[in-house]
């Protein structure tokens, strides 16, 4: 157990590094997060059936959105968001286009 803790708090030091990556993996994921729950509040349906449940339960929404997202930012180096990160971004641009379209 001591040796899973030592990890964990080994890994403050790699989380120093590729701050920038962890971020915006984190803000992206953020963005994604209010971007879902206006489309739901616009009356779009979401297309993702696992993210459609976690809709009707809040906590869980918060949790997968933003718990998950912050522990790998902490426990992942920033060099291996990068995929992760050009992912979500496309993922948020593509909804910023939908929620853009419906709303003007």
């Amino acid at each position: 157990m001591t040796g899973i803790m030592a990890n964990l708090w080994a890994s403050t030091a790699t989380f120093q590094k590729g701050k920038a990556e962890k971020a915006s993996f984190v803000l992206l994921s953020i963005i994604d997060l209010l971007l879902t729950v206006l489309a739901v509040y616009c009356g779009f349906t979401e297309l993702n059936p696992f993210v459609r449940y976690l809709v009707t339960i809040p906590v869980l929404l918060l949790v997968v959105k933003l718990a998950i997202p912050y522990l790998i930012a902490w426990l992942i180096p920033g060099r291996l968001l990068l995929p992760a990160i050009a992912l979500l971004g496309l993922v948020v641009i593509w909804n910023m286009k939908e929620l853009f379209i419906y709303l003007v």
